[in-house]
């Protein structure tokens, strides 16, 4: 969903490439929806910064400074030239009275946001590659509506969108899905990888986490 392009007058901001826009911890009151360009998610865990996701046009991020007064639970780092609308809680505000419509659609983009961002948290917080790996293609098998009533599922995703989701190395995440398709679970092409029994990735998530209460 993009917003009107008229708004960027009274709300648009710039962001030049590699430019943070906000980093973890800071406090914040604003969020952002990106018109154009990509821009990068990342956070700290342990001691390293991993990337949470990269969003583009018609993404928002920094939502839960105006649904919580928290600090900053993320860094967001334009990845090339991005052109964002900039809310903040009274402008929101604003926005909600005089056009509910507007309104109403943003807010179902911060439920399923957080959701998504609740569900990429859970899969970080395994504690090796190949259980996030799995936990990646069990995440995009149940934004699928055929999730749960057929085995072989489709990704039009590369290794390396893989790797951002799991906030792993790219050479990493290529030796757990090479093994993959050495088991005959997965089969890797140019455009998309196909999960032949996404029940496979399903049970070993299931255990790995059990082991982890």
């Amino acid at each position: 969903m993009l917003l009107p392009e008229s708004l960027f007058d009274k709300f648009g901001k710039t962001h030049e490439p590699g430019q943070i826009i906000f980093c973890e911890y800071e406090p914040g009151n604003d969020f952002y929806f990106i018109q154009e360009g990509r821009v990068k998610i990342t956070k700290t865990i342990g001691n390293a910064q991993k990337t949470l996701d990269v969003l583009s046009q018609g993404d928002i991020f920094g939502e839960m400074a105006i649904l919580e007064e928290e600090p900053r639970s993320a860094t967001a780092i334009a990845v090339d030239k991005v052109r964002t609308l900039n809310f903040n809680r009274a402008n929101f505000d604003t926005l909600m009275k005089t056009n509910p419509q507007l309104a109403f659609r943003l807010l179902v983009i911060f439920s399923n946001r957080i959701n998504d961002a609740r569900r990429r948290l859970q899969i970080l917080l395994l504690d090796d590659t190949q259980s996030k790996v799995a936990d990646v293609f069990l995440m995009l098998a149940e934004k699928d509506p055929h999730y749960g009533q057929v085995k072989n599922m489709v990704f039009h995703n590369t290794v390396d969108d893989i790797a951002s989701w799991c906030g792993q190395q790219i050479d990493e995440v290529q030796k757990i899905i090479n093994m993959f398709v050495r088991q005959g679970k997965v089969e890797l092409f140019a455009d998309r990888i196909v999960v032949n029994n996404i029940n496979d990735f399903n049970r070993l998530i299931q255990a790995k986490r059990k082991s982890l209460w």
